[in-house]
Order: C-alpha cells, then structure tokens, then sequence
C-alpha cells in the first residue's frame, strides 16, 4: 500500500464518521414514543466518540500530505425506533469490518502508531455495536 493508496482509504473511513455523526444526531431529533429520552440520550452519547474519530483521521490525512474529504458517507433513512437502531447496528459492522482493514494496511505501510489507533478505534466501535445489539435483543414485536 502506497501513501496516496492509504490516504484514500483514510478519506474513506472519513467520509464514515461524518455520516455517522449525521445518523445519531438525525435520529436522536427523529426518535419517539416511550423510549424516546433514553433514545436520545444514547444517540447523543455516541455523537463524541464519532467527532474525536474524525477529528483523528483529518488530522493524519492532513499529516500525510492528504485533503481530508468534508462529504459525508449517506446515511440509511429510518422512520422508527427500532429501524434506527438496525441502521446503527450496520453501520458499527460496516466501521469494524473497515477499521480492521485499515490497521492492517497502517501495518503494511509501516505505520505502527496509525495501526495501534486504529485498533483502538475497532475496540470503540465493537463496544457501539454490542450496546446497540443488546438494546435490540429483546425489541417488543
């Protein structure tokens, strides 16, 4: 993997927490009904996490010799509560599957302090998807 390979990829991952950032806060506005407060205030509570993740890749597209991308990855549409939280769920899989990916790449590249924040962030995202799989676990029908 050369630089302008891995600074691509980077953009894309970007282009992914951006998006993210747009799907929590979208549906915390969106959310209703009775979960609605624990909704909202689980949507919000992820929205940190995602803006630190990009910040960091900005940063080390930018310390590459790379423009960071300002467009964001589309984001699922989702109506109810239950949907958004399976549109959350696929997105975590997608960033984990990515993440992993990419700290192998920062491997290949030579770049040891990319590869272990990276690995970080996988632990991060793994930790979104399980609070995220355990809240739709027992979904009322």
């Amino acid at each position: 993997m050369d630089k302008q390979q891995l600074i691509d990829a980077l953009n894309e991952d970007l282009a992914g927490e951006l998006g993210a950032i747009i799907q929590y806060l979208t549906y915390a506005a969106k959310a209703n009904g009775p979960y609605r407060p624990e909704l909202k205030a689980f949507f919000m509570g992820e929205v940190p996490d995602e803006t630190g993740h990009a910040e960091f890749l900005a940063n080390k597209i930018v310390a590459l010799g790379g423009t960071p991308t300002t467009v964001p990855r589309s984001v699922a549409s989702a109506d109810h509560n239950k949907d958004m939280l399976e549109q959350i769920l696929t997105a975590e899989r997608r960033a984990i599957r990515d993440y992993t990916q990419r700290a192998a790449e920062a491997e290949e590249f030579g770049d040891k302090g990319l590869q272990v924040r990276l690995e970080d962030i996988v632990l991060e995202e793994t930790g979104h998807f399980e609070e995220t799989e355990r809240m739709l676990r027992e979904w009322p029908l």
